[in-house]
């Protein structure tokens, strides 16, 4: 099968399965433009504008469902969209990128793995001044990188027991629009790449978004999916921490 077949097979299955957990899916682009040795320049601002479709699409459906919290929401947004500007502004050596990249695929790792079947029962009240800490280092890091930051928020929300799955999607896929809109406005600033491909991709991640974030919506299980893209991301993180390709 052709590689550029394959490619726009996994992108839309990123984006299906990423929305239907509330997620934009920039990590899983990440992962899986790193494998095919896409620059970071086109990188970062090709995954921050296929979230904003995404995100959007996987939000509403949550919200339509009565998930969405605005109370815990507005905490986490306020500290990081400010940070998520100025990490969109900042260049970082590629081989530093890559590395940190890596790191950071580890998480969708580890939540696609051990936090499918994840429950909580009774919601802690959540800590303003700790959402305010925890939503500043992760809007950073989202700008600097390229996502939208709800790979990082949603095992965040989880551990600390202030929100169920479907109020964690609901809150991260906000959350991840805002940061992507925020950080993809700082790389404006400084200058952007897109690739010749681009309203394809945009296409194909749209429409794996919408069906993810409906099927998601309705409890739909996909734990072959998310092994499936576990290994994508293993592979892509083997790539970006342990070659120099």
């Amino acid at each position: 099968m052709d590689s550029l077949v394959i490619f726009y097979i996994l992108l839309f299955t990123i984006a299906f399965l990423y929305a239907s957990v509330g997620h934009g899916g920039a990590s899983g682009y990440l992962a899986l433009m790193a494998l095919y040795s896409i620059t970071p320049d086109v990188m970062k601002p090709t995954a921050l504008l296929l979230n904003l479709f995404v995100s959007l699409t996987a939000f509403f459906q949550f919200y339509r469902g009565g998930h969405f919290i605005w109370k815990i929401f507005l905490p986490f947004a306020l500290a990081s969209v400010p940070l998520a500007f100025a990490g969109g502004l900042i260049t970082i050596d590629p081989f530093i990128y890559k590395k940190i990249l890596g790191l950071l695929l580890l998480i969708p790792i580890i939540r696609f793995l051990f936090f499918h079947t994840y429950l909580v029962t009774e919601p802690r009240r959540p800590d303003t001044f700790l959402s305010l800490f925890i939503g500043a280092a992760i809007g950073f890091l989202s700008g600097l990188i390229g996502i939208g930051g709800g790979i990082l928020l949603s095992p965040v929300l989880l551990l600390l027991k202030w929100t169920d799955m479907k109020q964690t999607a609901a809150i991260s896929a906000l959350f991840i629009f805002v940061n992507s809109l925020s950080g993809l406005g700082g790389q404006f600033a400084k200058g952007i790449h897109f690739t010749a491909n681009m309203y394809i991709y945009v296409v194909i991640a749209f429409a794996g978004g919408i069906l993810g974030a409906y099927f998601g919506a309705l409890r739909f299980r996909h734990i072959v999916l998310q092994y499936l893209l576990s290994v994508v991301l293993m592979v892509a993180a083997y790539k970006l921490l342990l070659t120099t390709a």
